[in-house]
Order: C-alpha cells, then structure tokens, then sequence
C-alpha cells in the first residue's frame, strides 16, 4: 500500500469516527433548563465540543467571562480553549456579538451544528447565555475530574431575559459563621441559577463578622462567642465570668473585597446588612456606652428572646458610631443598598433611659415608636448623603420614611404592599414562600429546625406581585428573595442542603414568565438538575421525593357505623412512583404500587417511599394510624380553637393521626392563651378503659404543655365526673429547653361505659399565659 492511499484510508476513519458520524438530536424531555427560557425553539442534530473550539469575543469584558466558561470547561475535559478578541466569524466557535438594542440582562443563544452565536447588549447577558449553554451540556460540566462523554449541545434558539431584577438570596453569617471559602462557593452555586443578589446579615446578637478599622473591638470581642454548639439553640446558657469566647469569626475588609470582586465577576452584587437598632448584642459587648444601661454585656451563645439591649436612641454617640461604621461599610460594597435591618427593636429600655426622654421631648415625639423611626430616619439621611438607598425589613415603614428608602416585606405580604402603596421600592420575602430556613419536608425526616413549612412547591408558586396593587404600585416591586437565617444551620453543607432545590424554584418564578412555567415540566426538570448538583458536590435535599399520607375526613362522615380511615399518598413531584405496605414491612420495589386511596380498617403502620428508575429516593415515610374507640366520633368545642390552626378537619383530633413535630403540619390545633375544652360523643354507652391526649412543646415558637390534663366522662353529654387527671411535671412545663417534643398526657383507669368523653387541657392563668400557645392533636379512647 503506498503512502498516499494509507494517508487516504486514515483520513476516511477519521471521517467516519468524527465529523460522518451523524450527531444526536435531542428531545425536549432530555432538556432540563432553570429558570425555563422565555422563548425556545429545539432543532435538529447537535453541536459538539472539542479541544479546537474557540471562544471568539469582542472585549476584553467579553474575554473575562468566557475565561470562566473555559475554565469550567477545562476541569471536566482537559481542554484549554483558545479565547479570541476581536476574531472572524467560523465554525466551531461560540461567537460573542453585541446587539445594543436588547434589555440589560437578556441574551439570544443560538446553536448550530457548525457554531453557536450568543447576542447581548451588556456583559451581564452574555454571562447568563453562557449559564444556559452550561446548562444544555451534559451534567458532567460541574465534575472536578475529567468526564468522558459526548460534550453536545443541542441544536436550538433561545430569546430570554428576566422578569424581576431582584433575584437575591440572605444568607445570615452571624447566628453561625461562614468562612470566605464557603461564600465563594455558594456564590458559584447561586450564579448558575442566574440569582443576581447576595445579602449578607452581617450583624446580630450572636457575631459581628464585617472588620471596621476604626472599632476594632467589634471583631475582637463581637465577633466570638462560648460555644455552646452541643446545646439546643434556644437553651443556651449565657457566658459565665472567667468563660473564653472562643466559637465564631470575621471577615477582614481585604475578605470583603475579594468575595465582593467574586461576586461581581458572576453578576452577583452583595448587600450588607448592619442591624439597628436591635439585634446588635454583638456591639453593645464591644462598646457597651452605646446602650441605654452601660452594660455590661457578653455575646449571646444561641436564641434569647425578647432580647431588651438595643442601641441608646438618645445619645447622639450612638449616631457617630453608626456612621463611623456604615462609612467603612460603604468603601467596601459598592452596591446601591444598604441594608439598615430595623426589625424586632423591643424598646422597654427607651422607655426607662433619660437620654431617650430627653430626645423625646427635644424632637417632640410623642412615644418610643416614634423615637424608633427618628433613629430609622436619621440614619437614611446620612445614607442617602453618601449617594445610597437605604434598605430596611418592613418595620421601617412605621412612622414614615424617604420616599427613597427600600423595604424588604418579610411579615407576609402586607408590609410589601403598603410600602409599595406609598411609593416605596420593595423586594418580597414573606416567611410563607421565601423562607429557607423553615422545613421542607415531613418533619421528622427533616434536620432540626426552626418549625415552619416551605416545600419546594410552595416557593415555585411565588409571586412577588400580589394581586392586590394597582399597576402603578406593582411598578414598584423590584423582585424577591429567599432568606437563610442559620439557628439550626452550623455549616455549609447543612445550608446547601436547605437552599438547594428550592433556590432553582425561586429562580425560576423570579426569572420565567408565568406563560412559561409548569409546575409538572419543573418537576421533570428539577430531577435531571439534581445531576448537576450531584456533579457540583452540592449537598441538595431530596425532601420533594418524600411521600406524604392525607386522611379522607369524609370516611368517617359517609360510613359513621365503621373505623375505616380512607388514606390517600402524595409526593410533591409529578409522576413520582410510590410503593407501600400497611403491615409495618418495609416497602421495596415488589411492594403494591399507589394508585388510589388506601382503607385502613385497624391499628396499622402505613410506609411508603419514592422510587425512581426502580431505585429507592429520599426516607420511608412512617404513619401509624391508631383506630380506636374515638375515631371518627362527632367533637364538641367548648372553647374554640385559634382560626390559625384549626388543622386538617372536624375530625382532626379523633381520625386516628399522630401529628409530627412540625406545628404547620396541618394535623394540629392550637389553642392561644386560653384552655381547651372538648367533647367527645361515642354514639351509644361503651365502656373505656384509658386515655391519651397528643401534645407538643415548641418552646420556640410559643408553643408550651399545658399544666395538666383532665378526663370526664359522662351519660347524657350534661353532668360529667372526673375519672382521671394527668399533671405535667414542674420540668416538662418550665423547661425552656430548645428541643421540639411530643408529649401523651395518658391515664389509665377502672372500666366506665359512657357516651360523652370530654377532654379539658388547663394552660392556668389566662394573663400570664395570653401570649403562649397550647397545642393538641389526637385523642386516644380505649
């Protein structure tokens, strides 16, 4: 064979291995896009990567972020990439091309099979394109190590561009700290996911964490704590004379430069927080002269509430201090708000101070909670001198504001739509869809936490713009954002597990037009990202995998004369297969497949779990139904329950379920400040042996055990005799303890056959206890 024959045969392989090979072409179930695009058109065939890809750009702005493309890339391919400025248009290439007339964060990305062309007016477009090529990439993208894959993308066109341009995420370093290196990496997890803000709560009563050079006390004695991190967050004593401050840390202000450049680089802008008035027990310990009292003060281990020391409204030293602070805060970030707190000032101490007095009277202010919003507007003053706008929680609306002051609507959304009314400025986060450090899944497959409930639904449902405003006002929500305040988060594998998924959930409502969204085509999506996120190394929640069980109250109401509980199973993902067994074995791939509501006829242990691909996702769920001699039996109230927890029916406290720990689980019934008192009719005499009353303590959230528990029964449904009576021990009542507990108040007894059984659950006085909850959830006759 002569050479050139053997050159031609080579050449033909090679044809055939490469560019004969007919390349894939995609479906748009393989796709998994978030946020959706807002427009897409899926072709034929597919682009493919390879070592001689080239990266053509127009600027050196253009360059820097394709550099972070390449580098990607290159950690999973082994390809450094040639970066082009100012190139000719080729094959082979993704080719960068400035379209002045677009909005600033829009971008047009279109694949063919010989190149990709990306349009942009600013660079921010261009780096959100290049998060959806990324996306359209096989997962392996995220990996560290080399990949071997087909690195295709599919042929399509994309026009996109955001709905809100606020799309930010809280993170609170203060409760616990996190190193720089963890902000960097959730700053790269947020950037995928096109969040564009990250607010950091820098300041609170348990760490000061930003350095100021002209206070240096504030990190050498705010930003360290006794550690206490082996106690429950709400049971912390406090630091004892001689104790060492040794759990926490700062960042110097050349940390906060490198992470805000960081951020930049990723189109992220950081906001600071500097909490005032409250919230700063951190401060008062380093200065303590900034109080009302003098002090002296330690730096708080865990969660006190209310917390009374607050900055002095009535020294004009507290104002310099805060300015001296806020000056060196605004060298540091760049961004156009500042982030003032302004929540939660419990003012008893302005009411005793004399400098507070005297300022009361000098600016003819009639009470504290004017005195409050003077200190509020004092401080918008001096910011909005330095060219900034003042950012603040809903409260700082209260006695009135600037016109140019910002509000963040965190108490549901009424905070938000009043601020929006008076022409303010406003992000929503309302704790009902935004906030991540509540739970979002069964509780007692969740990590300790808060209390709360925002699955992953919920937050996918967000909209920042309620229904409410006129379209002036609506004008004037800016976006949302998701908050993670960290009392139950020590690190950052436990905050990745809280934020992701549900940041691809707020990303995608705050960036897709709701012509757009699904929530069944976000299912299927969310579980092809998981991929990437398990690429990443992200320690993501498979809490939306988690089955759920649901009580037909109608079983009881249309078969009055059977136990026979109607059971119904749920995961909150679309098309997710369930497996189950009522035997208390448990499920696997061979067990019965859900597909209409169980009947539960005695005392049975239900488990069911998620499968996907026939493999096991998340934690069997675990529900035992106790069917008993009260189940499903009509329930009087003596003494109405909270319209707030009125839990999932009539027969919430007799339909045989054991509510979790979680007080918003929907299988709860709250009383507040008062006692409960029911009734319970069995229809016809029947003779009883024991009962048992279901509970909970929640120390955090008000939610305490009663004094005692008391059991009467009677013939008529008139005159009721005592036949037992369950004290809680002086521990089990006072216990400040930060655990989250279920108690059985339970009593046995001699045989009585009655028809009426009432409960009454003593919380004692009304006006100690008015502010306090009391919590029932099931009532065992046996």
């Amino acid at each position: 064979m002569n050479k050139v024959l053997f050159h031609l045969l080579i050449l033909a392989l090679a044809c055939m291995l490469l560019s004969c090979k007919p390349n894939k072409t995609f479906t748009e179930r393989e796709l998994s896009l978030i946020p959706q695009p807002q427009k897409m058109t899926l072709g034929k065939s597919s682009f493919q990567f390879n070592l001689r890809t080239q990266l053509v750009t127009e600027s050196i702005a253009q360059k820097l972020i394709a550099a972070q493309f390449a580098e990607l890339l290159e950690k999973s391919t082994g390809w450094k990439l040639d970066i082009v400025v100012g190139g000719d248009e080729g094959s082979n290439q993704v080719y960068f091309l400035t379209e002045p007339m677009m909005e600033p964060e829009g971008y047009t990305l279109e694949v063919s099979e010989k190149r990709i062309e990306i349009k942009a007016a600013k660079p921010a477009g261009f780096f959100y394109a290049l998060q959806t090529l990324r996306q359209l990439l096989p997962p392996e993208i995220e990996s560290d190590k080399r990949e071997n894959v087909d690195w295709l993308v599919p042929v399509i066109n994309i026009s996109d561009q955001p709905t809100f341009k606020w799309r930010g995420f809280m993170l609170d370093v203060s409760r616990h700290f996190f190193p720089k290196e963890d902000v960097l990496r959730m700053i790269d997890n947020l950037a995928i996911h096109k969040i564009n803000t990250l607010h950091l709560h820098l300041v609170d009563d348990q760490g000061w964490r930003i350095e100021i050079k002209k206070y240096p006390k504030l990190t050498s004695v705010g930003a360290w704590r006794v550690d206490r991190e082996d106690k429950p967050w709400n049971s912390r004593p406090k630091q004892q004379m001689g104790e060492q401050a040794t759990y926490g840390g700062f960042y110097t202000q050349d940390d906060i430069r490198e992470m805000v450049t960081y951020a930049q680089s990723r189109f992220i802008t950081i906001v600071p927080e500097i909490e005032m008035p409250a919230h700063v027990t951190s401060a008062l310990a380093s200065y303590p002269h900034l109080s009302c009292t003098g002090g002296p003060f330690t730096v708080l281990p865990g969660g006190i509430w209310p917390v009374t020391d607050i900055y002095c409204a009535g020294k004009d030293s507290t104002f310099l201090f805060l300015e001296d602070v806020l000056s060196e805060v605004m060298e540091l970030f760049p961004s156009k708000y500042i982030h003032i707190g302004g929540d939660e000032a419990t003012k008893v101490e302005w009411e005793k101070c004399p400098d507070c007095r005297k300022r009361l009277k000098v600016e003819r202010l009639k009470n504290v909670g004017e005195l409050q919003s003077y200190f509020i507007k004092r401080i918008e003053k001096f910011i909005h001198s330095k060219g900034r706008v003042l950012l603040g929680w809903d409260e700082i609306i209260e006695g009135g504001m600037h016109a140019e002051a910002a509000v963040m609507g965190w108490r549901g959304y009424k905070g938000g739509i009043e601020a929006a009314n008076l022409g303010h400025d406003v992000v929503m986060t309302p704790t009902s869809d935004c906030y991540f450090d509540y739970l979002q899944g069964p509780a007692n497959q969740e990590p300790p936490g808060i209390g709360g409930y925002v699955p992953l639904s919920k937050v996918y449902a967000f909209n920042p713009v309620p229904k409410e405003l006129s379209a002036e006002a609506a004008k004037h929500i800016m976006g949302g954002q998701a908050n993670l305040w960290t009392e139950y988060v020590p690190n950052i594998k436990h905050s990745e597990y809280m934020v992701f998924p549900r940041i691809a959930a707020l990303a995608e409502a705050l960036w897709s037009p709701k012509e757009v969204r699904n929530w069944e085509d976000f299912s299927r999506r969310i579980q092809l990202f998981m991929n990437r996120y398990d690429k990443a190394g992200i320690n993501f929640a498979k809490s939306a995998y988690a089955v759920t069980s649901k009580a037909n109250p109608d079983s009881y109401r249309d078969n009055p004369d059977k136990n026979q509980l109607e059971v119904s199973l749920n995961c909150e993902l679309a098309k997710v297969e369930i497996h189950y067994t009522i035997d208390g074995s448990e499920p696997t791939n061979l067990s019965p497949v859900y597909s209409e509501p169980i009947l539960i006829e005695h005392t049975s242990t239900l488990k069911a779990i998620s499968l996907v691909n026939g493999q096991p996702v998340g934690k069997v769920m675990s529900q035992t139904f106790n069917i008993n001699k009260a189940t499903g039996k009509p329930v009087t109230y003596r003494i109405p329950m909270s319209p707030e927890y009125k839990g999932s029916s009539e027969y919430t406290l007799v339909n045989g379920i054991r509510a979790s720990t979680n007080y918003a689980d929907g299988e709860w019934q709250g009383w507040l400040g008062t006692n409960m008192e029911v009734v319970i009719a069995l229809g016809q005499p029947t003779e009883i042996h024991s009962i048992t009353v279901g509970t909970l303590k929640d120390t955090g959230n008000s939610i305490f055990l009663p004094n005692k528990m008391n059991y009467l029964v009677s013939s008529d449904g008139v005159k009721f005799d005592k036949v037992a009576e369950v004290p809680s021990t002086r521990d089990e009542k006072d216990s400040i303890s930060g655990n989250t507990q279920l108690k059985d108040f339970a009593a046995s007894f001699g045989p009585v056959t009655t028809s009426y059984v009432k409960v009454i659950a003593s919380i004692g006085s009304t006006t100690e206890k008015k502010d306090t909850w009391l919590f029932v959830d099931e009532i065992v006759v046996e």
